[in-house]
């Protein structure tokens, strides 16, 4: 929710500086209200606080201009509406994660979809024989308005699901434009001044022309192998989706900002290498690499994977580790049925979806780094899964689901820079682990001196532990059943008594009690 210093420092560092210089820059003129509060991710930088200086130094040594009033105050007043946004999201909450939104969607859908049918129904329901033409109009319409505000009424819980996600997505955009806002200022200022910026070197000719070369070599050719890392690459040719025969491309460590959509025609590509780039997103047209065994998209600023990657069903390897993504596709694991290895490190993950636990080939998961606040439920199902790497999610992964203990073959588990303050009685179940790091947590349980004792000792204490728990709930249970079965005869006993005693009761009442008034029963008066 706050803007990241590395990826916008100048709005950072003026948002850090709007506390200690609201005196005199005045609040009013900033958001027009004095209660606003300027919550920012940076502490206040007094003009005398020589440690703060450290933190912005950096910046003002390469920008010094953003150290003049004018300046600071002109862009203060270029972020009011960054400020404010970014005070209401405060208040609304955390952003949904991409499940939720694919959910509450669906479901939004599903409740269009039946109301579309209601009202087909209220308008071909033939009219009662009797009832006036009329009248039976305005019933219609009164049902087709009830028909209507159930179903919105329904859909706001849904609608306001979508809604956050919507204001948080035109949050980082707001944050995008208000840094480049701010960019324009102090090129302003700094033109002003006589300094201005030096001008970005263009891409080199050569490169484009290497480039065509070996393209006209592979189209004649039918090369099946294309390299061509470190290349200084800004955009790659169209004519690319032509080589049919393709098998592998490596186009890593480059400057791509766009892969084109005619990289469908690689209909042969088994591997594709976009590392180290600077891609914001995946053509939908990658979906269409049936092929595709191996796709390494890390190293760029990818906020998102497109759903269609999940029709790539023959990959086996996915690498997008050090990009911007906030989620996975929801349905990512109901198709990459033959995945082996996932590698999603240092991105902003908060959940992973329920589906990734239908990987059931999957052998190498690489989570750690992320924003995980837990496991789905399921995770167990993977009992193909030898490598699990849940580290440094910090203070938003505080536990893990009692599934863990299911993963049979499990040899490696790293829990460490977390918040986790008890593993799972299961994980005694762990046969195969060798490797397991629990270094920076809370740990209560295991105590410290049995994770001292390495990987055997915490197998053995939380195995033990499982045993004690299983035997006390086997004993509870005997115990319950022998009362249960103890209160059972008891009570048979007590209603088969009570039932004797009232027929017996009632006779002898009927006997002594009816005098003249009622007839001798004979049956009474029989010898017995």
């Amino acid at each position: 929710m706050d803007p990241n210093p590395k990826k916008f420092p100048i709005l950072s560092y003026v948002m850090s500086r709007i506390n200690s210089n609201l005196p005199q820059l005045g609040t009013k003129t900033l958001a027009g209200s004095d209660s606003l509060q300027y919550d920012v991710e940076q502490p206040p930088i007094p003009s005398d606080d020589s440690s703060s200086s450290k933190v912005a130094g950096p910046l003002t040594e390469k920008m010094p201009h953003l150290n003049h009033p004018k300046v600071l105050a002109s862009m203060t007043l270029a972020v009011s509406d960054v400020a404010q946004a970014r005070s209401i999201l405060q208040t609304l909450g955390d952003r949904p994660d991409h499940e939720a939104v694919d959910t509450a969607r669906a479901k939004i859908a599903e409740i269009e979809a039946r109301l579309s049918k209601q009202l087909e129904d209220i308008v071909l329901a033939p009219r009662p024989d009797g009832v006036d033409r009329l009248q039976w109009r305005s019933q219609q319409a009164e049902k087709e308005k009830e028909c209507r505000q159930a179903a919105e009424k329904e859909k706001n819980i849904y609608k306001a699901v979508v809604q956050l996600d919507g204001m948080h997505e035109a949050y980082e955009k707001l944050l995008k434009d208000a840094e480049e806002r701010l960019v324009r200022i102090y090129d302003s200022a700094a033109a002003a001044e006589g300094h201005p910026e030096d001008s970005v070197p263009t891409a080199d000719e050569e490169v484009n022309e290497e480039v065509v070369g070996i393209l006209q070599e592979a189209l004649g050719k039918g090369l099946e192998r294309v390299e061509l890392p470190g290349r200084q690459l800004r955009f790659l040719p169209e004519a690319f989706g032509k080589l049919h025969g393709l098998v592998v491309l490596n186009l890593s460590t480059n400057q791509l900002e766009v892969i084109p959509d005619s990289i469908a025609g690689l209909e042969n590509l088994e591997e594709l290498n976009l590392s180290s780039n600077l891609l914001e997103s995946l053509p939908d047209s990658i979906g269409l690499l049936l092929n595709l065994k191996i796709l390494d998209v890390s190293g760029n600023k990818l906020k998102a994977l497109p759903d269609s990657i999940c029709h790539c069903r023959s990959l086996e390897e996915l690498d997008a580790s050090f990009n911007d993504l906030t989620y996975l596709p929801t349905n990512i694991g109901y198709e990459l049925v033959n995945l082996r290895r996932l590698s999603c490190h240092l991105n902003k993950i908060r959940s992973l979806p329920t589906s990734i636990c239908e990987m059931t080939t999957l052998r190498h998961l690489d989570v750690h780094f992320n924003e995980l606040r837990g496991l789905p439920h399921a995770i167990g199902k993977l009992t193909n899964l030898e490598v699990l790497n849940l580290s440094s999610n910090f203070s938003d992964l505080i536990e893990l689901p009692d599934t863990l203990g299911d993963l049979t073959n499990l040899r490696e588990l790293d829990l460490s820079n977390n918040q986790i303050h008890a593993l799972p009685d299961t994980i005694g179940r762990l046969d195969k682990l060798t490797k397991l790091n629990l270094d920076q947590n809370p740990l209560v349980l295991p105590p410290m001196e049995v994770v001292a004792g390495g990987v055997e000792a915490v197998k053995e204490f939380m195995a033990k532990r499982w045993i004690d728990i299983l035997l006390e709930e086997e004993q509870k249970s005997r115990l319950e059943e022998n009362n249960e079965a103890q209160t059972g005869w008891l009570t048979r006993s007590t209603s088969w008594l009570n039932g004797w005693v009232s027929v017996v009761s009632e006779s002898v009442t009927g006997y002594l009690g009816a005098g003249e008034r009622s007839p001798r029963d004979p049956y009474l008066d029989q010898q017995l």
